[in-house]
């Protein structure tokens, strides 16, 4: 089974570039804007997405990913409108992977059967979900792969040599390294560890490994796709966009440009750190 993440690693490896990952949640601040801001993704410079699916509780969310969560809610976003996202994206672009990323909960209330069969159909190519442990590979992770979508697993500073074989055991895609110990946006990364981090994971892996949490600008997420297969950026898109909208927390004219103008500085960055790596 090759997924669409497979092939656009490949094709960075025969460019011998790094990948950035862009990070949006799904449904922030309204369906057609998000829409929007996901097609304007690729021709920005991002590589692969993600996309946030909504839920009351995230717990590894910082305020600004929370925010994004809720606002998506009180418009009305569920997981069913989420894949009618990944549908109406795909219409117009059948190669950029999509990761759909959050809980198990609002998985299992959609039922996981009738979840891989949506999600396969409307086009997406991996899942995070960051509450399912290794422990619980039955319930998700080996049906996803089943059904042809790549299950990527987060790695983090406190995974330790004893436990990274189970955490990498049925991952496949990429692994995501949590570059720092908390939540998202809540600190910046540490170059220094990330490569230890990255080298330690490798010794166990073949999979690219992507760096998230803490990477804000594009000198950073050149620093970091130096010592990595990519940068995942989320926190400062989402706070690109919520900057942009208006005192009602609707979008504006700008909604969009102010987050496809950051993610391509942040793709000139990551595109820098080829020569930086050498």
């Amino acid at each position: 089974m090759t997924t669409r993440i497979d092939t656009r690693f490949a094709e960075l490896k025969r460019q011998g570039r790094k990948a950035l990952v862009t990070f949006v949640m799904a449904g922030d601040p309204d369906l057609d804007t998000c829409l929007q801001v996901l097609k304007s993704l690729p021709a920005a410079g991002s590589d692969i997405i993600e996309i946030g699916m909504p839920f009351t509780d995230p717990m590894a969310d910082g305020p600004a990913i929370q925010a994004a969560g809720l606002r998506a809610l009180h418009g009305g976003t569920t997981l069913k409108k989420t894949l009618g996202l990944v549908r109406d994206f795909r219409q117009g672009d059948a190669t950029t992977p999509i990761v759909l990323m959050g809980y198990y909960n609002p998985i299992y209330i959609y039922g996981v059967d009738k979840f891989l069969v949506d999600a396969k159909a409307a086009g997406v190519d991996g899942l995070i979900v960051v509450d399912l442990p290794p422990e619980e590979d039955e319930e998700l992770c080996l049906p996803a792969m089943k059904a042809g979508l790549n299950f990527i697993r987060l790695a983090t500073p406190t995974t330790d040599e004893k436990r990274l074989p189970a955490v990498l055991a049925n991952t496949s895609g990429f692994v995501y390294y949590v570059s720092i110990t908390g939540i998202t946006g809540s600190a910046s990364a540490d170059t220094a560890a990330v490569a230890d981090a990255v080298a330690r994971i490798k010794r166990h892996t073949d999979l690219p490994v992507c760096v998230g949490f803490g990477i804000r600008t594009p000198e950073a997420a050149g620093a970091i796709a130096a010592q990595a297969d990519g940068a995942v950026v989320g926190t400062a898109l989402i706070d690109a966009l919520k900057a942009s909208l208006d005192a009602d927390k609707r979008a504006t004219e700008g909604s969009v440009g102010a987050v496809a103008d950051l993610v391509a500085s942040l793709a000139a960055g990551v595109r820098g750190a080829k020569q930086a790596a050498e």
